[in-house]
């Protein structure tokens, strides 16, 4: 039942929003409350897909809820986005820094390129919000800010420790990132996880020595493969 309709709400008395700002301790009525989650649910699989252009009125169709009902829950999609993604970016800084703390600095710059890729592989809203200042409020923006000195951090470590190549700078390994989303991008549908073979690849050539060239965690894709990506591929927006 959607709030605004609610006999619950007539028999307390006046908009359920105007009672919530006259007491802001009051706790959302269950049905608000369920409508607020309904969103944060559509809006969180949306953005995942469809990256954070995408409409309030779909974001509205995914949860199941008129638009109205939409913005008295989030004014704006700005809010939106910080609710749904304050939290995300700020376990990026808390991977970031638990990578520094690994006793191989090779390892500890290994492990955040891996598990950050694959978050935003997953998330193309997670994406966006770290390699764009277009969206993200002020908490989100100090969380993505955060991140490049600790990112640099990983990177000069393992350069100190002489496992990562001199004449790399953290920019350079920020558009590797991008390029294995693109790759996942991509592949998407076909082979999912085949950027994790360009990662191992990738890293083999970052790496100052090693005594053999490592296993490839996947098989290459094959010339049907690659076919039938191009036809299901579509560029972002079209």
């Amino acid at each position: 039942m959607d709030e605004t309709t609610n006999p619950d709400a007539a028999a307390a008395g006046g908009d359920p929003d105007e009672r919530a700002q006259a007491g802001a301790d009051r706790p959302l009525r269950r049905d608000a409350e369920r409508n607020r989650q309904r969103i944060l649910e559509g809006a969180a699989a949306a953005f995942a897909e469809l990256g954070l252009d995408v409409t309030t009125d779909e974001i509205a169709r995914r949860a199941g809820v008129g638009i109205g009902t939409f913005y008295r829950r989030f004014p704006t999609k700005e809010l939106l986005i910080e609710a749904l993604f304050e939290d995300r970016v700020g376990k990026l800084v808390e991977l970031a820094e638990e990578c520094l703390r690994a006793e191989d600095p090779w390892a500890g710059l290994v492990s955040f390129l891996d598990q950050a890729t694959a978050r935003q592989v997953a998330d193309r809203g997670l994406k966006e919000l770290v390699f764009s200042t277009a969206h993200g409020r002020a908490r989100i923006a100090a969380d993505r800010d955060r991140i490049g000195p600790l990112f640099m951090a990983l990177v000069t470590r393992a350069q100190d420790a002489g496992a990562l190549r001199a004449d790399i700078a953290g920019t350079d390994l920020g558009l590797v990132q991008l390029m294995l989303i693109s790759v996942a991008d991509f592949t998407r549908e076909e082979a999912p996880q085949a950027w994790r073979r360009f990662l191992t690849i990738l890293l083999d050539g970052l790496r100052t020595s090693r005594d053999a060239p490592s296993a490839l965690p996947l098989p290459p894709l094959d010339p049907a493969q690659i076919a039938r990506a191009m036809e299901c591929h579509r560029p972002h927006g079209r």
